[in-house]
């Protein structure tokens, strides 16, 4: 079948292609994409200014990958920054979404999704529920969060993460070296586990998890996390989206689509998110007792490949 290009220009940028389906199971097209941002694009845009991004981009007939380094037919308007990651040995060029223009130059490029780097502001928990497992334990999972936070003097904000899980948030003050800023993360994640360890678990490896949901630590650290408002490739083209914590049991994630939310009022996760945070030195502390994930699975995923080749 052959799609009919159907163009036009906002804001100097073209946008073409409008009318071809956004990807399968979508129930979008690619206008309803551009639409989205363009309508909500105050409150997308406060939650990208400033910030490295990655997008997840799906082109038709592709599968979805992420883009980090910006293509060589980037406009020179796209403002971008430089940074050496590690893990590649090479500098990547990343862009700044800080206006409109730019925000739909990504529309027209089918990013559906957002992903910012986190930049150290904010301790951040990813709530992931088993394998088949109903939203409504992560929500439970969600308040045990809240309850640590509250027996340790903070508050945080909490949204859905457009996909099966939530994400919590919470501001802290500038200038927090990131290897605390980790700890007090793993430490949160701690205590939230011990109010429900038959709920809530912080193992790393999948196998370990035994059905619970996965309080995952390691967003501190230059990781990305989907922004608040960035549409998922998910059935339905999902949003994250932020929820008011007493409203938290009466929501799924597929309340919140691009379609659903583009005329909601007010920017709710400015308007939800604590002003920034000092953590309390006990958890800090804490923290840098507890391992850190990632570095704890790889050396027991190495003795466990061992066990199986001595066997």
């Amino acid at each position: 079948m052959e799609w009919v290009t159907s163009d036009e220009t906002r804001d100097g940028v073209a946008l073409t292609n409008l009318d071809q389906p956004l990807f399968d199971e979508s129930g979008a097209t690619k206008r309803d994409l551009v639409d989205y941002l363009d309508a909500t694009r105050d409150r997308v845009l406060a939650a990208l200014r400033g910030r490295p991004l990655s997008v997840i981009r799906v082109r038709p007939g592709q599968a979805p990958f992420m883009q980090k380094n910006v293509p060589k037919y980037t406009p020179s308007w796209v403002p971008t920054v430089k940074i050496w990651a590690e893990a590649s040995h090479r500098e990547i060029s990343y862009a700044l979404c800080d206006d409109r223009r730019t925000l739909l130059w990504f529309a027209n490029q089918r990013a559906v999704e957002y992903h910012p780097a986190l930049m150290g502001t904010h301790l951040i928990l990813d709530l992931d529920p088993p394998e088949g497992g109903p939203f409504t334990t992560v929500v439970r999972a969600a308040h045990l969060v809240r309850q640590a936070l509250a027996d340790t003097g903070l508050r945080g904000a909490v949204k859905t993460s457009g996909a099966k899980g939530v994400h919590v948030f919470v501001p802290v003050e500038p200038d927090l070296p990131p290897e605390d800023l980790a700890a007090a993360t793993r430490a949160l994640a701690a205590r939230a586990e011990r109010l429900d360890p038959e709920l809530a678990t912080t193992a790393f490896i999948r196998e370990d998890r035994q059905g619970k949901v996965f309080l995952d630590s390691t967003r501190a650290g230059g990781a990305t996390v989907v922004a608040a408002y960035s549409p998922r490739i998910r059935p339905g083209t999902p949003v994250s989206y932020p929820v008011p914590w007493e409203d938290l049991d009466q929501v799924e994630p597929r309340d919140f689509t691009i379609f659903t939310v583009r005329e909601r009022p007010g920017d709710p996760w400015t308007e939800l998110m604590p002003p920034p945070q000092t953590l309390p030195a006990d958890l800090i502390e804490e923290g840098h007792t507890i391992p850190v994930a990632r570095v704890q699975a790889m050396h027991e995923g190495k003795r466990r490949a061992r066990a199986r080749r001595d066997q």
